[in-house]
């Protein structure tokens, strides 16, 4: 130890001694444990081949892949659909496979599904447990590409297929078909379902496929039921795919559309051009012509439509004959473009309602492809269905129900998906946070962007929105979306972690190192699958600070904060020579301390203090240089901090000693 350092520890030892007594006084109890919040062990794993430490993918990062190519039919009147899915799997990973699985996710609407068995009586986004309706999937047959039937076990949403030999590593292929079909639920977990209008039907049309499960580093196969709160994890590939609709219908798909001569009418197949170059909304099926039979090709009992999405881990479309369509173009900051597309029916049309909806899709898809990467699909599809809102890739479904503010919110959050999820692939059935946490977080950005923030309203004060936040009857953030109580899940997948990422933007990192960080993260991961570690690290090693405190009281447990003003007394007992402020932490997340003073003469002066104040100390004092009496301290005056206690941040000169 040299001289300086000593020198130092003795001046500090010094000052106490000389600090007036109030100032020493005994700390008001607290929660706070500085070895726990400061804890270095913070990481589970050390970096590998597969994941570096710094939070990118090793130089040997593998995931597998999968190509489909689907051939489906829609019958509208038993709301039935008849398919066959292709498969071509590639084994990326350094294993030999003996058998893959298969999601099967209707089969949660069976009597029998896991999902309805613990769906409770009282009201639930995810089903009725009166419903006498019985889905799930009739799988006709499973074959090999030799067409040979290939062994496969279904247990509640899963399929196991196994192989007749083990599928090599390292790229090892092999093509499975299934042969299936399904009614569609009138309400599928408030993701997919059947919509009655005065004009017939809307289709919404998602989970309606077996689709392979990740294998991968971290868990191997992924086979986590599917329960309805927990939503996607899927690998990424090719999609082909062919719908056959009635003739009346018109089905719109999160991807290119490859016939439109032959399923729109020679009028609409125009419109549908100029809509691709117009910055302003061109209607491409009105209101009016939905009674006109000339709005649809004629002669033709059946049509099918064909779609083409590549680079994709899902694919989910839509189908009715009361669609009206519109549309506008994209503009992309490479100079490319995208069509967004709006299919509603009459009873959403009109008073700021789904009118507006292109409008939306353009302007947030533009907003997020300058802000953080570029939209990569061909199409982005808004559906007015009977659905909240639920996303897939280069399609989404929003309320019918919805207009104004409502629209625009529903709509930018569910396109802001296509960055997280579908773009960085992370695992929502596990991590629900790390796509509706990281999409609420960027929706506050878009919407004050939007039309001079035409409705953007401020999350105002942030103490009042701790008492939400950080009830000390949550759940952890870093909780599966089934583990937590649903009526929580808004709180702790969407707002608690949206507010976090806000807060390290603003207040801890500032927006320079944040926006840094965050956009590595996700042009590191983009179409791959990080985990929460990966997303910690990656901020961290791009921002350059240790957040282990951070991520431990804010994600991995539901830790509160309070900051509280204990002392003010002057220096030496003259105001002329500074004063010494006290600051306790009473609970156990800590925080930066941001205090206002202000002084007789009516100035006042801000003071920052870094959080490191906190790594060994549950009290704090230090000194401020006035040469005047002070008349007011305030902890937190911009309230932009979660401190559940905002009634001990203030000190008023009345109660001076």
């Amino acid at each position: 130890m040299n001289k300086l350092v000593i020198s130092n520890i003795i001046g500090a030892a010094l000052l106490m001694a000389i600090l007036p007594s109030a100032v020493q006084s005994q700390t008001i109890a607290s929660k706070y444990d500085y070895k726990e919040a400061f804890n270095p062990f913070f990481y589970t794993n050390n970096g590998n081949e597969y994941r570096s430490a710094s939070g990118m993918p090793g130089p040997n990062y593998w995931q597998n892949a999968v190509d489909y190519k689907i051939a489906a039919k829609l019958n509208d009147e038993t709301n039935e659909i008849t398919a066959t899915v292709t498969l071509e799997y590639t084994n990326n990973s350094p294993d030999e496979l003996d058998f893959i699985w298969l999601q099967l996710d209707q089969n949660m609407f069976s009597q029998d599904g896991r999902g309805h068995l613990i769906v409770p009586l009282t009201r639930s986004r995810y089903g009725d447990a009166q419903s006498d309706f019985d889905g799930g999937y009739d799988i006709e047959s499973v074959k090999f590409g030799n067409g040979n039937d290939a062994e496969h076990l279904i247990t509640d949403t899963r399929m196991q297929v196994f192989l007749p030999e083990p599928l090599r590593p390292n790229g090892g292929k092999t093509t499975i078909s299934i042969a299936y079909s399904y009614i569609v639920p009138t309400h599928g977990a408030d993701r997919t379902g059947v919509l009655e209008t005065q004009n017939g039907k809307i289709f919404a049309i998602a989970q309606w496929f077996p689709r392979v499960a990740v294998y991968d580093d971290i868990l191997g196969w992924n086979v986590q039921p599917y329960t309805g709160p927990g939503e996607f994890y899927l690998e990424y590939g090719n999609y082909e795919v062919a719908i056959t609709a009635p003739a009346n219908h018109i089905v719109v798909m999160g991807g290119e559309l490859l016939n439109p001569n032959e399923v729109y009418t020679p009028e609409q197949a125009k419109r549908l051009e100029q809509a691709k170059t117009s910055d302003k909304t061109v209607i491409i099926r009105s209101a009016e012509e939905i009674a006109q039979p000339a709005s649809r090709p004629q002669g033709k009992k059946e049509l099918t439509w064909k779609f083409r999405l590549n680079k994709s881990h899902d694919v989910a479309w839509a189908s009715s004959p009361a669609f009206i369509v519109d549309g506008a173009k994209i503009n992309l900051p490479s100079g490319a473009s995208s069509l967004a597309l709006s299919a509603y029916p009459v009873e959403s049309n009109g008073n700021n309602a789904w009118e507006r909806s292109t409008e939306y899709t353009k302007a947030a898809i533009e907003f997020y492809s300058k802000t953080l990467m570029e939209y990569p699909y061909p199409v982005a599809v808004n559906v007015a269905a009977d659905i909240g809102g639920m996303e897939y890739p280069g399609i989404v479904f929003c309320s019918f129900k919805s207009k104004g503010s409502g629209l625009w919110g529903v709509t930018d959050h569910e396109f802001g998906h296509i960055w997280f999820p579908m773009i960085v692939g992370s695992n929502e059935r596990l991590h629900a946070w790390m796509d509706e946490g990281f999409n609420t977080f960027i929706n506050d950005l878009s919407t004050e962007a939007f039309n001079g923030g035409e409705y953007y309203r401020p999350r105002g004060d942030a103490n009042r929105l701790a008492q939400a936040l950080t009830r000390p009857d949550l759940e952890p953030v870093m909780s599966t979306p089934q583990n937590m109580q649903e009526r929580n899940i808004g709180i702790l997948a969407y707002l608690k972690p949206g507010f976090g990422l806000t807060l390290l933007r603003n207040e801890i990192l500032g927006p320079e190192r944040f926006d840094r960080a965050f956009k590595a993260y996700l042009h590191r991961w983009a179409y791959k699958h990080p985990t929460p570690e990966d997303f910690f690290r990656t901020i961290e090693n791009v921002a350059g600070e240790n957040l282990n405190w951070f991520w431990r009281g804010w994600f991995k447990y539901n830790w509160r904060f309070d900051q509280a003003v204990r002392n003010v007394v002057y220096y030496d007992n003259d105001p002329s020579k500074g004063v010494l402020i006290t600051v306790d932490n009473l609970e156990k997340l800590p925080m930066p301390i941001v205090v206002d003073i202000t002084t007789k003469s009516g100035d006042t002066h801000r003071v920052k203090l870094p959080v490191e104040v906190w790594e060994r100390n549950t009290s704090w004092t230090f000194k401020y240089p006035s040469t005047e009496e002070v008349v007011a301290v305030q902890l937190d005056p911009d309230k932009v901090y979660p401190d559940h206690n905002p009634d001990n941040n203030r000190w008023e000169a009345s109660v001076i000693q």
